[in-house]
């Protein structure tokens, strides 16, 4: 039997912090006319999140990857317009260098309130956000096999994106703080694994029919299968602060699907490896982005992400060439050459301070970077 070719359409979701341009600190509670003009502009495009200081969009869905980089600009000029005539502006990271999660006030609704009473303070410290990148897989069994075999990946995409490096004004010392505020909750990190669509939701009916979850968008796993619509669901990823960035790992999930499917349809697959191993480079991506490399567990050592980059480039050429994205996929080593987010973010601040800064003049200096690159 011949596998149909899916759509490999794409769906992104990025979640902005609102920030004062003048204190740079997190808009705790923005009027309603703030969201009533974004929603008048962008439709259903944009919503709220868990905290009223974040704000997020989403594209439609979208053709190939040259859609979704022309929506997601487009979406944070937006965003940027509107919120300029309050004195605020979006800022594209996963944490905030200073704001304190107990000063910041929760998003009114049903879902949010029943969030944080279930999961209390956990809940109420995310004061985080994530880029959600959709592709589209129609068949559903096909979703789950490759989800199956994709988690090897996720930490290389965390790698690259990585923008969470303070936290309440702390360097943390890791590069993706964010993950370990959202691993505090339940159903999360590295997906299972099942041998069918319909195991994966017997097993989510165990969870529903113990009245643990109303429904599997309660499953927040780094890669999942929509709970709306038949896509496969990357959320592994911190917010890029570049939009070029943005586009380029959106460009190359896309392409390690089709990557993974073509093995399929030729008889062939990735070797799935063991959750403790996939773990591992997770927590080397959330702890030094790229600097230190990565396990190849073929290789049985840590190689130079420089090296595990160039051959992930190798492995997705003819995909990136099918779905006209070489351009997108050929700008990340850039980040490599310029650094991620988070490693801007941490040389602008300790430059601030060699040059005889305040501390919060030095993240006052993060917090002005991020505003003008979200929208550079």
């Amino acid at each position: 039997m011949i596998l149909p070719e899916p759509a490999f359409t794409l769906g992104v979701e990025e979640e902005y912090l609102l920030v004062d341009r003048e204190t740079r600190d997190l808009v705790s509670d923005p009027p309603p006319e703030l969201m009533q003009e974004c929603k008048k502009r962008c439709g259903d495009q944009v919503s709220a999140e868990l905290m009223r200081s974040q704000i997020e969009i989403g594209t439609r869905v979208c053709s190939d990857v040259k859609v979704a980089n022309e929506e997601v600009r487009e979406l944070r000029q937006i965003i940027a317009e509107v919120t300029s005539k309050y004195g605020y502006a979006p800022i594209a990271v996963s944490t905030h260098p200073f704001a304190r999660w107990l000063s910041q006030k929760q998003t009114e609704g049903e879902r949010y309130i029943d969030l944080t009473r279930e999961m209390q303070a956990a809940a109420r410290r995310m004061l985080i956000c994530g880029m959600h990148v959709h592709v589209g897989i129609e068949d559903p069994d096909l979703r789950i096999d490759l989800m199956n075999q994709l988690p090897y990946f996720l930490p290389h995409l965390l790698a690259l994106s990585c923008s969470s490096p303070f936290w309440e004004g702390e360097n943390t010392g890791l590069r993706s703080y964010r993950l370990t505020v959202f691993d505090a909750l339940p159903r999360t990190g590295l997906p299972e694994q099942f041998v069918s669509f319909a195991e994966y939701e017997r097993h989510v009916d165990v969870l529903i029919r113990a009245g643990i979850v109303e429904d599997a968008s309660k499953i927040w796993w780094d890669l999942r299968p929509s709970a709306r619509f038949p896509t496969l669901e990357t959320r592994i990823m911190d917010v890029c602060t570049r939009v070029e960035d943005a586009i380029s790992l959106v460009a190359l999930t896309v392409c390690l699907h089709r990557m993974l499917y073509r093995l399929r349809r030729d008889n062939q697959r990735w070797r799935i490896y063991a959750r403790m191993l996939i773990n591992e480079n997770r927590w080397r991506a959330m702890r030094y982005s790229y600097d230190e490399g990565m396990i190849d567990f073929g290789e049985g050592e840590v190689v130079p992400f420089p090296t595990l980059l160039d051959e992930l480039i190798g492995f997705v050429a003819e995909d990136a060439q099918a779905l006209n994205c070489e351009a997108e996929l050929a700008r990340l080593p850039e980040i490599l050459t310029r650094g991620s987010s988070a490693h801007k973010q941490v040389s602008i601040y300790d430059s601030a301070i060699v040059e005889g800064h305040s501390r919060q003049q030095a993240l006052n200096a993060v917090v002005d970077w991020l505003i003008s690159e979200t929208v550079r």
